[in-house]
């Protein structure tokens, strides 16, 4: 049976990609339909990072097709490209990085820190290139999770280069500070601090960059909103209620300045207990899809209550890296397509597309 490209464009209208539950063609993520007999020939190329998923998506082309003819031999090329998304109206774009995206909390102690890093890893995981900042200046946390020590190095007196751990490039105040040494700033210190790091950091080629950023809504809060572009916010918090309080506190915050919000992870949901099995809602149960429903926000994942994601983390080794294939890690890298597929809905960046005009006395 001859096929026409025509009737294989048709049959990849109904292959749902089951990360985006949208189709191939309207996406516009199959292209290049080659059809030569019974040989077809098909690209696939995704918007977000997503390595683990290439051959389940290999395989349902497959099988679509061969639905058309059985007997077909297809070939299908499974690839990603991450572009830059539209950002905060007059803010530009940071060099060597195509989307930041703020990891924030109301409140402190909900695993804020925790969850960014393993957010990190999971993107990287996944394929992407990925650098963390870590914008806690008075408490900083990256260089423990991360593993990693030494002081970032300078090749022109004036930027810096990023450390490297587990696969990512990152910065942090810890890097520049002794560990012990408290920061004892005032608030336009602090600001200064970020603007720096996040600027005078020479990022190389990152589809994203995770902030880390401090409890609060406070100036480093709102110098992120007003001089860096964001691309969107993701909202730490616990079931607990008044975690909860302090999460609508920071959404509102991001809704405010005009950051799209991604969505919210619900941190220690649930803790089952190793030795009976015995499940409990320590900290109470569907707070997030209660404010997920208040705010018409998507809950991007559910995360437990359990001894090894903290002793991960405290050890350098966070979840994503000690145990890729535990299901602590899958549910990190659910959370981590989930915030990358919502990024790329959002319209794309322009600006390096119009030329710059320039006013000549002739």
């Amino acid at each position: 049976m001859s096929l026409t490209i025509e009737q294989v464009t048709e049959v990849l209208r109904t292959v749902i990609d089951p990360n985006t539950g949208k189709d191939l063609v309207s996406t516009r993520s199959a292209r290049n339909v080659r059809v030569d007999g019974s040989n077809v020939s098909v690209e696939v190329e995704l918007g977000y990072p997503g390595k683990s998923q290439f051959d389940l998506i290999r395989n349902l082309v497959t099988d679509a097709v061969r639905k058309l003819d059985a007997a077909a031999n297809v070939s299908v090329a499974v690839s990603m490209k991450i572009v830059a998304h539209a950002v905060q109206r007059g803010v530009k774009l940071l060099p060597g990085v195509r989307n930041v995206i703020a990891v924030a909390s109301g409140k402190g102690g909900v695993g804020k820190s925790t969850t960014a890093v393993n957010l990190a890893l999971a993107l990287a995981a996944e394929g992407a290139r990925v650098g963390m900042l870590d914008a806690d200046i008075y408490g900083p946390s990256l260089p423990m999770m991360l593993g990693i020590s030494g002081r970032p190095e300078s090749t022109d007196g004036q930027t810096m280069m990023p450390l490297q751990g587990h696969g990512l490039q990152a910065n942090s105040i810890g890097f520049l500070i002794e560990q012990d040494n408290p920061m004892v700033w005032r608030g336009p210190m602090v600001t200064s601090a970020l603007e720096q790091l996040l600027r005078q950091t020479n990022w190389s080629d990152l589809d994203y960059l995770i902030v880390d950023m401090p409890p609060g809504t406070g100036d480093i809060q709102l110098t992120l909103s007003q001089k860096v572009p964001v691309t969107g916010a993701v909202i730490v918090t616990t079931p607990q209620d008044i975690a909860l309080l302090d999460a609508r506190k920071g959404l509102k915050m991001f809704e405010k300045v005009g950051i799209p919000i991604l969505g919210i992870v619900e941190n220690m949901a649930v803790y089952c207990c190793p030795n009976c099995g015995h499940t409990e809602h320590i900290f109470g149960a569907g707070g997030a899809q209660k404010m997920s429903s208040e705010y018409s926000v998507d809950v991007l994942g559910s995360l437990p209550l359990n001894l090894s994601i903290r002793e991960q983390a405290d050890s350098g080794r966070p979840t994503v890296v000690a145990e890729p294939d535990g299901p602590i890690a899958e549910i990190y890298r659910e959370v981590a397509r989930k915030v990358a597929i919502k990024v790329a809905d959002k319209a794309r960046d322009m600006s390096n597309k119009f030329p710059s005009i320039v006013v000549q006395n002739t």
